[in-house]
């Protein structure tokens, strides 16, 4: 059974905490997010190849043409990840674990999975790790 969400619906504090309405809402927005992700990837990929291995006569346009391939790569491999972090948001819903903290099994406000829907922690568990890792990077 699919449920349909209203395309106006916004997830409240006042309803029950990963109902089925709000598991929908992000499931959807966590959809729509990939999607997007994927056609600029392919769109990426369609310019990287249109170009293919033209070679520019002049030292600098070719600096400058390696320099934005160099780029549309690494944005591609952070696309990739976001994608995988994305499908793992996905599998949470699927496993009715979606919006809970992993280190602490607490709820993630609503506000942080609106900002960011791959969300695994809870802003208290986030700063605590970020803590911990400035505290360990400095040794």
């Amino acid at each position: 059974m699919t449920l349909t969400v209203p395309p106006d619906y916004r997830p409240t504090e006042k309803e029950p905490f990963m109902n089925a309405k709000q598991q929908e809402y992000f499931r959807r927005k966590l959809l729509n997010w990939r999607g997007e992700l994927l056609k600029e990837s392919e769109e990426t990929l369609e310019t990287l190849q249109q170009e293919g291995g033209a070679q520019e006569p002049d030292l600098a346009d070719r600096a400058s043409t390696e320099m934005e391939r160099s780029l549309e790569l690494r944005t591609r491999d952070r696309a990739r990840k976001l994608i995988s972090k994305i499908d793992a948001a996905l599998k949470r819903i699927e496993e009715g674990t979606y919006g809970y903290c992993e280190e602490t099994g607490d709820p993630i406000s609503l506000k942080r999975l609106e900002a960011r829907p791959i969300a695994t922690l809870s802003i208290e568990a986030q700063e605590r790790h970020e803590r911990m890792e400035r505290t360990h990077r400095s040794d």
